[in-house]
């Protein structure tokens, strides 16, 4: 297979199928010239033993959290050995966020990178891959793709400009919400899930410039074994919205430029039925404009994936996601179940972050009888049983009973901080891992 025409196939296939979903969604015809696909073209997925119950683990490495493990080597080979005890197969390490990069980069804003080099002379990211395939473990890159964090100087917004971040329904920036919450007097009514600015899918040079980020960062490593993709969605304001048509809540995505194409690519008139009054007017067309946005983060994850096996056929790609598939699908642009079907990632790892065992339950056995639990890895907020690490345990047994490929452990973090809850992991890994253990 000549990798340039997967690359150019999946981006054209998907932006076909979005045209496809548009036209169901009541638009007209498909834009004169486009080829309408049932599907992507799939990506090549490495063939890995999922038959057996978690097959898989992984462990959530931040960057900038209470043990900054990047900085010191010490601390990464501290990583390897507490990993290799909770019996984790693959790491995701957190070296994309808040649009700063802690690896090495001629692209990037490599702020972070450059000042652990200067101190510890090593490369952070060099220097994990190397201690976790010597212990046996699988790394993969974790990027905060479309948050920015706080940080409203990230090189993203110098090259591309304010239109790159998101704006609301009212036709307000992110950039003018007051300490990055939303303003008065909808803060009376609304919050943002986590406050931040936000890179908009849909605006123009976002795509490529995202795609070639992280192309350069598998090229620069390429002992990577994945990609692991994080915030790859909308933003997400609580009480959530059901999607634009009843003219409910706040929702993003409004910017000018992300409207033009919109309309050019669709024939359409304007989201807004007034666009010269975006504070009061109503929206139309409300399926076809979900829709659109929605295509959006799948058009970005196929094109990140084709920047990927343009460079690295073969490398893992997967994403954290949403757990509740159709909130995430209305309302943050997140049609994680359609990248699967579509083979746009290898799994997902659907943050089940919960205290309520019954629901997880309900989850976790949903995901684990459906046709994708073979992609399926169920991520567990284990910080929330910090001072009750029986109850963390608990939680990976249910895990352990739904028929999910694996599981995945937030935060590293969280584990270092609370001395009882790794011990009660390890503890309990090592039992699953005895001889005859669960026969």
């Amino acid at each position: 297979m000549e990798t340039p025409s997967l690359r150019t196939v999946i981006r054209g296939l998907v932006a076909a199928q979005g045209a496809a979903l548009l036209c169901l969604a009541g638009c007209g015809e498909a834009p004169e010239g486009s080829s309408v696909s049932s599907t992507p073209t799939p990506r090549e997925v490495p063939s890995e033993p999922t038959t057996q119950a978690l097959a898989f683990r992984g462990l959530w490495v931040l960057c900038e959290g209470s043990a900054r493990t990047l900085e010191d080597p010490a601390r990464i080979d501290e990583l390897i050995r507490r990993a290799t005890a909770l019996g984790v197969t693959d790491l995701f390490v957190q070296v994309y966020r808040g649009g700063r990069s802690w690896y090495d980069s001629e692209t990037g804003d490599t702020g972070p990178f450059e000042a652990i080099r200067e101190r510890t002379q090593i490369d952070p990211l060099a220097r994990v891959i190397e201690r976790a395939h010597g212990a046996g473990l699988r790394v993969h890159a974790w990027v905060n793709v479309l948050s920015l964090s706080k940080n409203a100087e990230a090189k993203i917004i110098r090259e591309l400009g304010p239109d790159a971040i998101h704006v609301d329904r009212r036709g307000r920036s992110l950039l003018s919400y007051p300490g990055f919450e939303v303003p008065e007097p909808d803060r009376g009514w609304y919050r943002m899930g986590t406050p931040g600015l936000y890179v908009d899918p849909g605006a123009r040079g976002v795509r490529a410039y995202l795609s070639d980020s992280f192309g350069e960062l598998v090229a620069r490593y390429p002992q990577l074994d994945g990609v692991h993709l994080d915030y790859i969605r909308y933003p997400m304001v609580l009480p959530l919205a059901p999607g634009s048509r009843f003219g409910v809540g706040l929702d993003f995505g409004y910017g000018e430029t992300s409207r033009a194409r919109f309309r050019a690519e669709t024939g359409l008139s304007d989201p807004f039925k007034s666009p010269r009054s975006p504070a009061t007017s109503a929206v139309v067309h409300s399926t076809a404009w979900d829709a659109w946005r929605r295509q959006q983060v799948t058009e970005l994850v196929a094109s990140i994936g084709a920047a990927l096996d343009a460079r690295r056929p073969g490398l893992l790609l997967s994403a954290a996601v949403i757990p509740y598939a159709d909130r995430a699908y209305l309302v943050l642009g997140q049609d994680w179940r359609g990248w699967l079907e579509a083979k746009l990632v290898d799994f997902v790892v659907p943050m089940v972050y919960t205290r309520d065992d019954r629901l997880l339950r309900y989850q976790v056995d949903a995901m684990g009888s459906g046709v994708f639990a073979p992609q399926i890895w169920a991520g567990l907020g284990v910080w929330l049983f910090a001072n009750h690490p029986a109850k963390a345990a608990e939680q990976v047994d249910i895990v352990r009973a739904s028929g999910v490929a694996g599981d995945a452990l937030f935060s590293y973090d969280a584990i270092l901080q609370s001395p009882q809850l790794g011990a009660a992991l390890v503890a309990q890994a090592q039992e699953k891992a005895a001889p005859g253990a669960g026969e």
